[in-house]
């Protein structure tokens, strides 16, 4: 009997060496993840957008040849390089920092900004009870933000039995307050020293000064404005009432500015006349006119002209020229208040005669300063 034949279809190699093909491309990819992984934990630079460090080989031909280090050309980093905060952790070794939640990208609203906060007042020995108790209010309005009212109790403070060192530390808190209530733009709620005025159409930053017997200059620096010409009317302005008057003290090497006679402003260090060219006691005025920027200088000993782009010139930055009027000072002229090349003369005994400052605070004291007005108490 013949064999019955059964009909079988052909064997399909192809899918059984697909099925091989595709297990061994899926191990090849396994590894290749592997091995970059790793090189990727030996160089963390690579991570962080840093520069790759220079292998051996290339060390040891840059160190035989130095001069091509100068001719390496980095290539720019595309991202920004991470701040060491960001790549560092602060936790221990072995310990992870916990999640931190998402924080929305809202503007977060910013406190007022607060007055600094006074410093600590030195032992009040031979201070009466009266300026003791009065300081400390001060200190307390000052800490509130009642800028004011702190301001005028340690004014009043000044006039009480102080020890010297109470006295100076009332006046540094002075001096530190009038940034904020007199060289500020803002009008703090009521100063009696300061107002505010509404520029009317046609008027001018000078004539304004003039009524209120301060310099234009001074109106200009409280008020941030860079072109006098650009007033416009309608626009408000904070403006000082004037004018400004200077103490000197020989002993201490301090000049000290006040509002009117009234309000203590604040205090700078000078330098003064040298031995047998003292400066003199006694009032000066503020010359009219007598306002410059660096002016050339005669000097007094030869005659010389001496011009601002000369090494020697002394005057530094702005020059307010003195009339002596009362005391030691009557009928002498020819000193003045100015600048210097010379910072290291401030607190010393230096000049011909004249009141030196650092050139940044004389330009300050020249916007103060009214000509024919303002005037000058030198005392021992």
């Amino acid at each position: 009997m013949a064999k019955e034949y059964h009909y079988q279809p052909y064997r399909t190699k192809g899918k059984h060496n697909l099925k091989y093909f595709l297990l061994a491309l899926a191990a090849i990819v396994v590894i290749g993840a592997y091995i970059v992984h790793s090189r990727k934990d030996k160089n963390p630079a690579a991570d962080a957008g840093l520069p790759k460090p220079m292998d051996q080989k290339a060390q040891k031909v840059d160190a035989q040849n130095p001069n091509l280090r100068d001719n390496v050309q980095v290539k720019p980093i595309d991202r920004p390089i991470p701040k060491p905060d960001d790549r560092m952790s602060s936790f221990p070794a072995g310990q992870t920092p916990p999640a931190q939640p998402a924080q929305p990208q809202q503007p977060v609203a910013q406190p007022p900004a607060q007055p600094a906060q006074p410093g600590v007042m030195p032992a009040m020995t031979n201070t009466s009870p009266e300026a003791a108790a009065l300081v400390d209010q001060a200190m307390k309005e000052e800490t509130a933000g009642k800028l004011i009212v702190a301001r005028d109790k340690y004014n009043s403070v000044l006039a009480m039995p102080l020890s010297p060192q109470v006295r100076d530390a009332v006046k540094d808190r002075l001096t530190a307050l009038s940034i904020k209530w007199l060289f500020a733009p803002q009008l703090l709620p009521d100063d009696t020293m300061t107002e505010a005025y509404k520029v009317g159409p046609g008027d001018k930053i000078e004539k304004i000064a003039k009524s209120y017997k301060i310099p234009s200059e001074l109106i200009m620096r409280v008020n941030a404005i860079k072109d006098a010409r650009s007033l416009q009317a309608g626009k408000t302005l904070k403006i000082p009432k004037g004018p400004f008057h200077l103490k000197v003290y020989r002993s201490s090497f301090t000049l000290e500015v006040w509002q009117d006679n009234k309000v203590f402003v604040k205090r700078y260090k000078v330098g003064l006349g040298a031995e047998g060219k003292d400066t003199p006691t006694g009032t000066f005025r503020v010359k009219s006119n007598g306002k410059l920027i660096q002016p050339p200088w005669p000097n007094p000993e030869t005659g010389k002209i001496i011009h601002p782009d000369d090494p020697l010139y002394p005057l530094g930055t702005r020059w307010i020229g003195l009339d002596g009027i009362d005391g030691a000072a009557k009928g002498r002229t020819g000193f003045g208040l100015h600048g210097t090349k010379e910072p290291e003369s401030i607190g010393k005994r230096s000049s011909q005669g004249c009141i030196r400052l650092y050139n940044g605070e004389v330009q300050e004291l020249y916007d103060l300063m009214t000509q024919g007005v303002s005037e000058v108490v030198i005392m021992d």
